[in-house]
């Protein structure tokens, strides 16, 4: 007599989009036009926040004014910086859904990080 194995399997719902728990990000943030901001790390472009879409929750890093910080390429203060935050991501999409934590980092730490490649002016 042979006895059948029997398999079950659940379907589970899933949310529209798969957030992961806090992850670390370390790159260049970018800053080039009002309401734009994202940053680049070794695994690619994040999305921050863009003018009349998507709107990360927390807040941002603030660079002050220093040369040491931050790279003005715009009169009005526009630019980028060299940073790590701590946040909650859609990896699918490569959108950050919910800063947690901000560290600025001196624009040479990003320079000196080979897999990084700097922005334009």
């Amino acid at each position: 007599m042979f006895r059948a194995l029997v398999i079950i399997s659940a379907v589970v719902a899933t949310p529209a989009f798969a957030a992961s728990p806090t992850q670390r990000l370390c790159g260049w943030i970018e800053n080039p036009t009002p309401g734009n901001w994202w940053l680049t790390d070794r695994r690619g472009e994040w999305i921050i926040d863009t003018q009349g879409g998507h709107h990360a929750e927390g807040d941002l890093p603030d660079f002050g004014t220093s040369r040491k910080y931050w790279v003005a390429t715009q009169p009005n203060g526009h630019g980028y910086g060299c940073a790590c935050i701590n946040a909650v991501v859609n990896a699918r999409t490569k959108e950050v859904m919910k800063i947690v934590r901000t560290n600025i980092r001196p624009l040479l730490a990003c320079r000196r990080d080979r897999a990084l490649k700097e922005p334009k002016q």
